[in-house]
């Protein structure tokens, strides 16, 4: 069973958070996110050709900014996004990104 590593919010820097939210492939996942309450890995994917290598690195990078949690249903690995825990950390960074990204 794959073990994911999700930081406590306190321990995040903001330039961390902003690295992650800099990508527009993460940062479209996000919003992906955002708009749902969970999704697959596949599902979390900001386009179908987007090697699944890349996709766990983007994850990965998402998940050490404290923005997605990862958790095993089955053989199903499902994505939240960490929206509450990372708005009291940031707050309003979240939405203002959100709010002012170039959709793609």
């Amino acid at each position: 069973m794959p073990r994911f590593t999700h930081p406590r919010l306190e321990d995040v820097p903001l330039d961390l958070a902003l690295h992650a939210l800099a990508d527009p492939n993460r940062l479209s996942m996000v919003a992906r996110l955002a708009e749902t309450e969970r999704l697959s890995c596949a599902g979390a994917a900001p386009c179908e050709s987007i090697p699944k290598s890349t996709l766990s690195n983007h994850l990965k990078l998402l998940r050490a900014a404290g923005l997605i949690e990862t958790t095993q249903v089955g053989r199903e690995m499902i994505n939240t996004l960490r929206r509450d825990e990372f708005d009291r950390r940031f707050p309003g960074l979240l939405g203002a990104v959100l709010a002012n990204r170039a959709v793609q």
